[in-house]
């Protein structure tokens, strides 16, 4: 595995002239071509554009269109896809920021279950998680500095934490989706993945235009965990919150142990029933699709409008008691995952721990750095305010450099 690309550190020699935009994609692609595993389906090439970013090597999942490039959604069904005319809106928002589209990468069928043939650099023979597969891989293996992913349930946290890279969700609704091969409008959301936290905040300031906030003072958090995580991933949260504290933060338990299984429980309705719409024409030919696909299309198309409803009503309501909740605070701690990748790569893991948040849009960054004992990575995640993704990823900075120490 190639030693992890620090975004900060390229877009520094980019500026000072130490290297220049041709060099950087060369070498993203000499990284690509000496890989032992795929992490990728496509490649491209488009000049760089000004911007912050200035020649920064980008991977995107292939859910999202890049002109000239099919968009395939790791399917058979789009196997024979003609080339995206246009770009998607956030690959065009990332060409105003400088950033060089370099290619598509793996993603999981219609970002749902079936996995690629991505394997984890960071725990080869586990899963890289999904369905962001690809994009987590080549950042972990130092292909790129920066890579795109989607999340409609957990598939950018997840593969951070497993891949051992950082991730950031954003709010759902801060950049459009056209372009984007969804599966539930009200869950959909874009994402990113980068070495540390630290170049996530970096990436965002340049696509957003909001100047990186400073890290100037403990956050105070509210911890939350679940009795389904792994005990490893129990024993490095509880940890993580000692040596937190140690540091002056102020981190306090959760007040609402029933709020978050109740969205937990409300997510997958609301995707099955908006995914089946979403996806019709994928219904129309289930039988080639994989065997979870399927299902879930079907479970949504045959479920009643009350059912739905009802769970939006149960999102809406937790919206409102989790406002309340936060007040006061930063951001809500918790496992980004239920432990470290699951050995083998015929599934890619559980987003129980990432659908609640979801349910809700929130911004949600993940944080690397903690290992099990088997040395393979343990992710957190530190949940946000909507649309608060600035101050999110200052907290999110601090808790980085609290966890090293």
């Amino acid at each position: 595995m190639t030693a992890p690309w620090s975004l900060r550190a390229l877009v520094a020699d980019l500026t000072a002239g130490r290297t220049t935009p041709e060099a950087a994609v060369a070498e993203a692609r000499a990284r690509i071509a000496a890989a032992s595993f795929d992490a990728w389906v496509s490649s491209a090439f488009v000049p760089a554009s000004t911007g912050p970013l200035g020649g920064v090597p980008l991977g995107v999942k292939d859910i999202i269109d890049l002109a000239g490039i099919p968009t395939r959604c790791g399917s058979v069904l789009r196997a024979d896809a003609p080339p995206a005319t246009v770009d998607a809106s956030i690959v065009q928002e990332w060409r105003r920021a400088g950033a060089v589209p370099i290619g598509k990468t793996v993603t999981t069928e219609f970002a749902f279950f079936a996995p690629g043939p991505t394997d984890n650099p960071a725990a080869p023979g586990h899963t890289p998680g999904g369905s962001s597969s690809g994009s987590a891989a080549a950042v972990a293996a130092g292909h790129v500095p920066l890579a795109l992913g989607s999340q409609t349930a957990g598939s950018v946290t997840r593969p951070a934490a497993f891949c051992g890279v950082a991730s950031l969700v954003m709010s759902r609704g801060r950049f459009p989706v056209d372009g984007v091969t969804g599966l539930s409008p009200s869950l959909d959301s874009h994402g990113m993945f980068t070495t540390t936290v630290s170049d996530l905040a970096l990436a965002w300031s340049a696509l957003s235009g909001e100047p990186e906030a400073a890290v100037s003072s403990p956050p105070r958090l509210l911890v939350w965990s679940s009795e389904d995580a792994t005990p490893a991933m129990r024993n490095a949260l509880g940890s993580a919150v000692a040596g937190l504290r140690a540091t002056g933060a102020v981190v306090d338990e959760f007040p609402d142990p029933a709020l978050v299984p109740a969205l937990t429980a409300a997510h997958p309705v609301v995707m099955a029933y908006e995914a089946a719409r979403e996806r019709s024409v994928e219904l129309a030919s289930a039988d080639r699709l994989s065997a979870p696909l399927a299902q879930l299309l079907r479970t949504g198309a045959e479920m009643p409008l009350a059912d739905y409803e009802a769970a939006l009503d149960v999102v809406a309501s937790g919206a409102s008691r989790l406002a309340e909740i936060v007040a006061g605070y930063d951001a809500v701690l918790a496992p980004a995952a239920l432990g470290s990748a699951p050995s083998g790569l015929a599934a890619t893991g559980d987003p129980v721990l990432s659908r609640p948040w979801q349910a809700l849009g929130l911004p949600v960054i993940a944080i690397p750095g903690l290992r099990d004992d088997a040395g393979l990575p343990l992710g957190l995640q530190v949940v946000g305010s909507p649309l608060r993704e600035t101050a999110l990823l200052a907290t999110g900075r601090w808790t980085e450099t609290a966890l090293k120490r």
